[in-house]
C-alpha cells in the first residue's frame, strides 16, 4: 500500500469529492494520507478529515505564502499540535519565488514566522513539514540555527538541487518527491531523486496542484501517489513495490504518531 505523505484534501476542489477519493485510493491501493494544514484559520476543516477517517491524519501550520491570515504563535501551533490524530508542523518554511515587488530582505516576516514552526516542533517533539522556492540557502540557514535537527521533518515537493537535498538529509530530514518527478523537464530532479537513500524518500501527490504524467493540467488527487512510486522505482531500478514498503515504513518513522488509534473513525 502507498501512502500520500502530503495533499490538501480541505481545499475546495477536493472537499466535495472525499468519497470518491477514497474510493480511487482504495482501487489505487493508497492506503493512508496526511493532510496539510495551510492557515490557522483552515485547521478545523483538516482537522475534521483526520478524525473522521482512520487513514487521514492532520498538520498543523501557516504556509508561508499565507498573506492576511491569523499569525500563529509557539503557543497557538503548540496546542494544536496536541490534539488527536495531528501528527507534524507545518506545511511552513520560505517562499521567495512570488514577491510581489518586495525584496528578500523585506520577507523578515516570513522567516520569523519559520522559525515560530520551528520552536513549535521542538516543543511539541512533533516533526516539520517544510515549502522551500527560491529560498534554499535561507531556509537551510534557519532550520540550523533554531536546532531543527531535533525536531527532523521533510522537505515536501522537492524541487532543489542535489547540493540542498545533501544539506536536508545531513539535518536528518526526508525528501518528497511529487509528481513533478514525471514531468518530461524534471530530468534534474530525477537525478537528485536516483541521489537520495530510499530509506529516505517520501511520496506526494500536493494535490490538488501538481498531477503527475499522464494526468498533468487535470485536479490530482492521492490516487495518483501511485504514479509518483512508479518513476521512483524506474529511477532505484527496483521493484514498484520495495517503494511502496520502503516509504511507508519512512513515513511512520518520520510521523510517529500515526500509529497512535482513533477510536470511533470511519
Amino acid at each position: 500500500m502507498y501512502v500520500d505523505s502530503h495533499c490538501h484534501l480541505s481545499f475546495p476542489e477536493l472537499a466535495a469529492r472525499i468519497d470518491d477519493i477514497r474510493v480511487a485510493m482504495a482501487e489505487s491501493r493508497v492506503g493512508r494520507a496526511l493532510c496539510i494544514c495551510t492557515t490557522l484559520e483552515g485547521f478545523p476543516a483538516v482537522h475534521a478529515l483526520a478524525t473522521r477517517y482512520d487513514n487521514f491524519w492532520a498538520s498543523a501550520g501557516v504556509h508561508p505564502d499565507s498573506e492576511g491570515v491569523r499569525e500563529p504563535s509557539v503557543a497557538d501551533l503548540f496546542a494544536l499540535a496536541a490534539l488527536p490524530r495531528v501528527v507534524a508542523i507545518g506545511e511552513t518554511g520560505l517562499d521567495y519565488y512570488r514577491l510581489n515587488g518586495r525584496s528578500v530582505d523585506e520577507m523578515v516576516w516570513q522567516r520569523e514566522r519559520f522559525r515560530v514552526h520551528i520552536r513549535a516542533a521542538r516543543a511539541s517533539a512533533l516533526p516539520l513539514v517544510v515549502h522551500t522556492r527560491s529560498a534554499s540557502q535561507d531556509t537551510l540557514s534557519i532550520l540550523r540555527d533554531e536546532g531543527a535537527a531535533g525536531a527532523g521533518g521533510v522537505f515536501h515537493c522537492f524541487t532543489e538541487t542535489e547540493d540542498v537535498a545533501r544539506a536536508a538529509l545531513d539535518l536528518g530530514f526526508y525528501i518528497s518527491f511529487s509528481g513533478i518527478l514525471t514531468f518530461r523537464n524534471a530530468a534534474e530532479l530525477r537525478d537528485v531523486a536516483r541521489f537520495v537513500p530510499l530509506d529516505r524518500c517520501l511520496i506526494e501527490t500536493d494535490s490538488p496542484y501538481l498531477a503527475p504524467m499522464p494526468h498533468r493540467g487535470r485536479t490530482n488527487n492521492p490516487s495518483y501517489v501511485a504514479l509518483v512510486a512508479e518513476q521512483l522505482a524506474h529511477l532505484k531500478q527496483c521493484p514498484v513495490q520495495a517503494v511502496a514498503e520502503a516509504t511507508s515504513i519512512n513515513f511512520e518513522r518520520l510521523f510517529r504518531r500515526v500509529n497512535e488509534p482513533l477510536t470511533g473513525a470511519s
